[in-house]
């Protein structure tokens, strides 16, 4: 099994039931109190009561009903959105118990940092806004099974985070993701402190073997989500005729997936940048569809797989990134688009979002993200 770290989720709660015993059996308070009321009918010829009491007697039935509406409101609540009735800091769930919801949009952090920084923390938010009926998972490499996150905790993105009801926060161990795939081998025989791109290779075996195992969607964590992408199986064009593996989705156990992880190891090469990323998502790709140039905004599709235009998550390419951290006359509408990648990657001198500055991040930050505005830019310390 995986690992489990638990976050604290405020407002969050669990039916409980208060236990009597009576003749050797256990018995529900609130069956008694409901039975109690269907068993005992108002007698046609009681005696009549006083002023006070009939007042009381009223009182009393507004509150049962208000009670048993209670009670079936938060049990519809239950069938509903499985995440509103999740207790986080009364029980453990493992990964796989959130996985096998089904639908899951997985962020990783390959790095050892516990404080996600303001992009990170964006990119998770503004998912969990968009798909507020998934399951949001942040799998970071530097949490372990004794790290204990409430919300008191330092890491003030921690805290942001886990008030979120569909936000997971779970030790990425990458030996148990890759159990029962072509990457076990490989990553049983390479020595990361001699891979030159340990951090993004580690990273991109991680996300294709989380999303062959469990299925949904991988999004980097410069990724920001501004509406629900509408395909189950796709792949995402940075430009014609060339994928990237910043954000994908496929069902659990997908044939593309497996033979990617197959190419990974056979094609190895952590030498080169994006060879087992971009790079094999694109040759991968080649090999079912014979790939042409965009024209306008429509995707592409072959052997049942979508491959998307780039206006849906790259409309700023990746040569002007630092548009994003720049003034616009006119801020685009990004009408085609899905979410907006940051290129982080690319931002070498760590440009960050300001207060106040009026950028096109800024700008995004407040609609999309707006509590990771207000805690983390405008009031941060």
């Amino acid at each position: 099994m995986l690992q489990k770290v638990w976050v604290s989720s405020p407002g969050s709660w669990a039916l409980q039931e208060s236990n009597s015993h009576r003749q050797g059996k256990k018995r529900c308070w609130k069956c008694r109190f409901v039975r109690t009321i269907i068993q005992h009918p108002c007698r046609r010829h009681a005696p009549k009561r006083s002023r006070k009491e009939r007042m009381l007697r009223k009182i009393q039935i507004c509150l049962c009903f208000c009670f048993v509406s209670g009670i079936l409101y938060e049990i519809s609540l239950l069938s509903s959105c499985v995440f509103s009735y999740l207790p986080m800091a009364q029980q453990y769930l493992t990964p796989e118990q959130v996985l096998n919801l089904g639908k899951s949009i997985i962020f990783l952090e390959t790095t050892e940092r516990l404080e996600p920084p303001p992009l990170v923390s964006c990119s998770v938010e503004s998912a969990a806004r968009i798909y507020q009926d998934r399951p949001i998972i942040l799998f970071m490499r530097g949490l372990t099974n004794e790290t204990a996150l409430d919300m008191n905790t330092s890491y003030a993105a921690f805290s942001l985070l886990s008030s979120m009801k569909n936000v997971f926060l779970f030790p990425l161990q990458m030996e148990t993701v890759f159990q029962e795939t072509p990457l076990l081998q490989w990553y049983n025989q390479v020595v990361p402190e001699q891979e030159k791109n340990w951090v993004h290779v580690s990273s991109d075996a991680s996300r294709l073997a989380l999303i062959w195992k469990y299925g949904g969607i991988y999004m980097d964590t410069d990724v920001i989500s501004i509406r629900p992408i509408p395909q189950e199986s796709f792949l995402a064009a940075q430009k014609s005729r060339f994928s990237s593996n910043g954000i994908f989705g496929f069902p659990a156990r997908h044939k593309f997936i497996w033979d990617c992880m197959e190419n990974f190891v056979l094609k190895y090469n952590g030498n080169i940048w994006g060879n087992q990323g971009p790079f094999l998502m694109t040759r991968m790709l080649k090999t079912l569809c014979n790939l042409t140039d965009f024209q306008g905004t429509e995707d592409h599709s072959c052997q049942n797989i979508s491959f998307l235009n780039p206006q849906r998550f790259y409309p700023i390419p990746y040569p002007a990134w630092s548009r994003y951290y720049q003034v616009w006359d006119k801020s685009p509408s990004f009408n085609h688009s899905y979410a907006l990648h940051l290129w982080n990657f690319m931002n070498h001198n760590r440009k960050v979002v300001v207060a106040g500055s009026n950028t096109l991040a800024e700008k995004l930050y407040k609609t999309y993200c707006p509590t990771t505005y207000e805690d983390l830019i405008q009031n941060a310390k």
